[in-house]
């Protein structure tokens, strides 16, 4: 894995794209179609870029035009923005640690058999599974509009139902999204071997970085994909204005 030269956030908008895309002076707008903050969020087209309190003032109004939160991405480096936006009222909301690994380092063990089906189009019980977990049609039309290859994965655990994600790849990575265990099937290691199998799709399909995103807070999926030997290599998080501002 060549993890230098990866883009992640290009891999991001590649492996779970918005609706549209505008480019507004420094900025990158997002049309979400309320698929969530990583489709709604704006963020300066080049990393880095410089703003204006006059730039925000456009963007905040484009992304109302649109019927959306004013939310921005603010990546690393990108630490003016994130000032000019806490002076503006903005509150940081949901920090991001993106992991990967070479899809090796995860197919060292076999899939017991009938353990993580790949599947695409979504089966109903995949659908739903996703739905319990607040993923529904919204987020699935994300999943629709991946361009390159893309799967879905059930995961099943006493020969039940257990749990599901979607990869897709963009420039040879492979970002799995989208993991959602049922609650009852959790502890189970069901989040293990469906990494697993991603790794083992991603190889077949010729990408040679496997990796998947995990907000802070979420303390179980981080030590999952710690305990996978999966590396942090980058981190984000966005700026919105709280409910009342």
């Amino acid at each position: 894995m060549s993890i230098e030269r990866h883009s992640w956030f290009e891999a991001i908008d590649g492996t779970w794209p918005a609706a549209r895309y505008d480019r507004l002076g420094p900025w990158m707008i997002r049309c979400g179609r309320c698929g969530g903050n990583r489709v709604s969020a704006a963020s300066l087209a080049a990393a880095g870029a410089a703003s204006t309190d006059a730039d925000i003032d456009r963007a905040e109004a484009a992304m109302q035009d649109m019927g959306q939160p004013r939310i921005f991405m603010i990546r690393p480096g990108e630490t003016d923005l994130d000032r000019q936006l806490e002076i503006r009222g903005y509150a940081i909301k949901d920090p991001v640690t993106i992991y990967a690994c070479d899809p090796q380092h995860l197919m060292t063990e076999q899939i017991p058999r009938v353990t993580v089906f790949s599947i695409w189009e979504p089966l109903a019980i995949m659908r739903e599974i996703w739905a319990s977990g607040g993923i529904g049609p919204e987020r699935l039309a994300v999943m629709e509009r991946a361009a390159g290859p893309k799967t879905g994965f059930l995961a099943r655990h006493r020969d039940k139902p257990a749990g599901v994600a979607f990869a897709a790849i963009h420039d040879r990575v492979a970002m799995v999204h989208a993991v959602e265990i049922l609650a009852h099937q959790r502890r189970a290691g069901m989040g293990r071997w469906i990494m697993r199998a991603a790794a083992f799709w991603a190889a077949e399909n010729q990408a040679d970085t496997l990796a998947v995103m995990c907000t802070v807070q979420n303390v179980a999926a981080n030590a999952l994909y710690a305990s996978l030997g999966m590396q942090a290599v980058g981190q984000y998080h966005y700026r919105h204005l709280p409910d009342g501002a």
